[in-house]
């Protein structure tokens, strides 16, 4: 896995430091729009949106279901949304790196036509170790995993099989491609990935560009 340094000790610890409670994330619901290959490339029309669609501040993560820093980062990122639950959105764009991650990818897409997009990555990252085997990832198992936030079994399987998120993946890539991401999780926030990798560099570069467009408003 990408980032295997990562551990999952130093994600509850920050939970910690960026306060005690339960933390949720400040969710719009995505759905399915148009595809586009026109505009931002960090940002796509058909991009899950989580947190206010017409938030000042826009946080882009680039993940891989079977990443294990990104799973151990999905909390952290729920605590800093909630933290700002007016001025900051997560935009998620899919960075199928690891074996058979875009079968998972296809689940989310699934998931999301149902309004079970949250839930699904939720339970994903969750339980990731029981699919996201080394070498052998248990795609049945991520189905099985799904179908526990409640989704109909049938049009899931159908919808992750249809042309429409075929084309997703295919634009994901090609934006991976020019933008040079290689690893995951990679972040940005307004356009600007922070300067290092991890969890105080990233909130206080959320915390920077918040206050500055509050500044600038």
């Amino acid at each position: 896995m990408k980032r295997r340094t990562f551990v999952a000790s130093t994600a509850a610890a920050a939970v910690i430091a960026l306060g005690g409670g339960a933390a949720l994330y400040c969710a719009s619901r995505p759905e399915a729009v148009p595809l586009s290959a026109e505009g931002d490339q960090l940002v796509r029309s058909h991009s899950p949106v989580i947190g206010p669609v017409n938030a000042r501040v826009t946080l882009v993560e680039f993940f891989d279901p079977a990443c294990e820093a990104c799973r151990a980062l999905h909390p952290i990122i729920a605590r800093i949304l909630s933290r700002y639950p007016n001025d900051l959105r997560l935009v998620l764009r899919y960075t199928t790196l690891h074996e058979r991650s875009d079968e998972v990818v296809r689940i989310l897409e699934a998931a999301r036509r149902q309004d079970k997009f949250e839930p699904v990555l939720d339970r994903v990252f969750k339980r990731q170790l029981e699919w996201a085997v080394h070498g052998a990832p248990d795609i049945a198992k991520a189905w099985e995993i799904a179908g526990t936030a409640g989704i109909d079994m049938e049009r899931a399987r159908r919808d992750a099989a249809s042309p429409e998120v075929s084309a997703v993946l295919e634009l994901e890539n090609s934006d991976l491609k020019a933008l040079g991401i290689e690893k995951t999780p990679t972040f940005f926030v307004n356009g600007k990935e922070p300067t290092q990798f991890g969890i105080q560099p990233l909130y206080e570069a959320v915390a920077a560009e918040i206050e500055k467009v509050k500044t600038n408003s």
